[in-house]
């Protein structure tokens, strides 16, 4: 019988626990268990009253090299009392493990549990804390680069663009839309003036599912598996229109836009350009994750259909039409 190769399989829990425990020294009788799958898998592993995040990369996602570049960010953040996830080495000081998958080698790299949980509809006070810690990761990471993507114009919305080709038709109305979208978002960044705006290591994935509250506020962020260099207001604006999209009631929304805002310039200044720039910012990586998910439609977005085009691309004009307004109001 013909055995059929695999694109991506799901290590079993209970021999990650295993490894993993022998990797670590932690007790023997560690239990692992899968959380969730998706462009990473991710496990939760806990040790007597320890709890530890392990994170095995998808089969040629990140390159060793690249992981390694997102350890040596968090490692900076950790020196730096940033509240973040951070990688934990093994007992030989190592922090990526190498899993031998039947699709093929596959990195591993355990992680610090963030306390608190996941909100999704957050109050101000909550907002403003984590505009605070935000602005604290930029503090260390402004004029820093790292050895990852660069994310400008062709990588943010030309390339993704091309990529969403390869699933829907140049004629669907939405497609025009993201292709009209592209053509201005690359215009506007062309005429930034890089004296008023700065650039640094971003995360670029900024939300509520990606970051514990605690019940006094103190937030945590993890998963930085899209960091890269780029304008730092890109957090900023990502984090505004995943609020945005989050909270139905608008008045309700610019309370909470401008909490975060006041919290991250509590620690640290943004320029009026770069307020400006928000608008533009956001939908710039909304169409950069469209291309995420063109790219590798198998594992990040089995709905990828027109009607999914539709309801996606209908965030970014109603997340358009609202800041035009409000410019128009201004």
């Amino acid at each position: 019988m013909t055995q059929f190769p695999v694109t991506t399989s799901t290590i079993s829990a209970t021999a990650l626990g295993q490894f993993i425990s022998k990797q670590y020294n932690l007790n023997k009788n560690c239990t692992c268990q899968l959380f969730r799958t998706g462009i990473n898998h991710t496990y939760f592993i806990t040790d007597n009253e320890t709890k530890y995040v392990l994170r095995v990369y998808f089969y040629n996602w990140r390159s060793k090299s690249q992981i390694e570049e997102e350890i040596k960010l968090l490692l900076l953040l950790k020196e730096n009392n940033i509240s973040i996830s951070f990688p934990i080495a093994d007992k030989k000081g190592e922090f990526i493990q190498d899993i031998n998958a039947p699709e093929g080698m596959r990195h591993a790299v355990l992680f610090s549990f963030a306390e608190g949980e996941k909100i999704r509809f957050m109050n101000a006070a909550t907002c403003f804390s984590i505009g605070s810690l935000l602005a604290k990761i930029h503090t260390i990471t402004a004029n820093k680069s790292i050895e990852r993507i660069n994310y400008d114009a062709k990588t943010l919305v030309q390339l993704p663009y091309e990529y969403a080709k390869s699933h829907f038709s140049e004629s669907i109305a939405e497609m025009q839309f993201v292709k009209k979208q592209s053509e201005k978002i690359s215009k506007n960044f062309e005429e930034i003036d890089f004296k008023k705006v700065t650039k640094g290591i971003v995360h670029l994935d900024i939300w509520y599912d990606n970051m514990n509250v605690t019940d006094q506020n103190e937030a945590t962020i993890f998963d930085f598996d899209f960091c890269g260099n780029g304008l730092l207001i890109f957090d900023v604006a990502y984090f505004c229109k995943q609020l945005f999209h989050i909270e139905v009631n608008k008045d309700e929304y610019e309370l909470k836009v401008q909490s975060f805002l006041s919290g991250y310039q509590n620690i640290r200044t943004l320029s009026e350009e770069e307020i400006k720039m928000i608008p533009a910012a956001g939908a710039a990586i909304w169409i950069f994750y469209l291309g995420v998910q063109s790219q590798r439609f198998d594992w990040s977005n089995i709905f990828l259909t027109e009607n999914y085009l539709k309801m996606y691309i209908g965030k970014m004009k109603s997340w358009i039409d609202y800041n035009d307004s409000k410019e128009i109001n201004q």
